[in-house]
């Protein structure tokens, strides 16, 4: 199975990251897309957290799993592409937080890319889920593909950002790492606002030596 990554929307420096799971990947795709029902994200964008070179990791954010609703899910944990209104509410959290931790107005569009550009990995517990359904996809497979990512890129030294119960499932592998209940309006109120994500953030990766991300969209 060749290059299935790339099929998957992953640059091709992932290849040799992915190679020892891509039995699993393949398993994984083969049962969700015999489920019935329209899968989200699209076939070649399940795996576009991961489309910018992997030499540029340093952060990782890990979400549940993607908006059901058709058009928003577009690969990348959180985001939506550019011309997506309204916003998702947990989106729209998480810019509110934004603007309160960087001191700076909230972005307009819910595209996360610029992040994903700087070596920011929005990934999702679960990489798929029927469109219209929630959680649909869960116990199919993709709980085995993230936790390996989570075990690589903990081992490398990359800064994980927890948000919600299933993200938090991971927190061993990370020996830098921040947690808080997840953005959706159910749990932002419970300890989301005011937790300061990409200050504290910042902080941990100049305590390594490593250059912030620079937030801002």
């Amino acid at each position: 199975m060749p290059f299935i990554t790339e099929e998957l929307g992953a640059h091709s420096s992932w290849n040799s990251f992915f190679a020892p799971i891509e039995e699993s990947i393949f398993a994984a795709l083969s049962t969700v897309e015999s489920q019935p029902g329209e899968m989200t994200p699209g076939r070649n964008h399940i795996f576009s957290a991961f489309s910018a070179p992997m030499e540029r990791a340093r952060v990782l954010i890990i979400g549940q799993d993607p908006y059901p609703t058709p058009g928003h899910a577009h690969g990348m944990a959180f985001s939506v592409p550019e011309k997506v209104q309204p916003l998702p509410k947990s989106l729209k959290n998480i810019f509110r937080e934004y603007a309160t931790d960087l001191a700076v107005a909230e972005p307009h569009s819910g595209d996360l890319s610029p992040w994903r550009d700087q070596g920011v990995i929005l990934m999702n517990r679960i990489f798929t889920t029927r469109a219209g359904e929630s959680n649909a996809h869960i116990r199919k497979g993709w709980e085995d593909v993230s936790t390996f990512v989570a075990q690589q890129l903990g081992q490398a030294g990359v800064v994980a950002i927890l948000w919600g119960n299933q993200a938090q499932e991971l927190q061993g592998y990370f020996s830098r790492s921040l947690s808080s209940p997840h953005p959706s309006p159910l749990s932002a109120y419970k300890g989301f606002f005011g937790s300061k994500p990409f200050t504290r953030c910042n902080s941990l990766l100049e305590a390594t030596s490593r250059e912030p991300i620079d937030w801002l969209l």
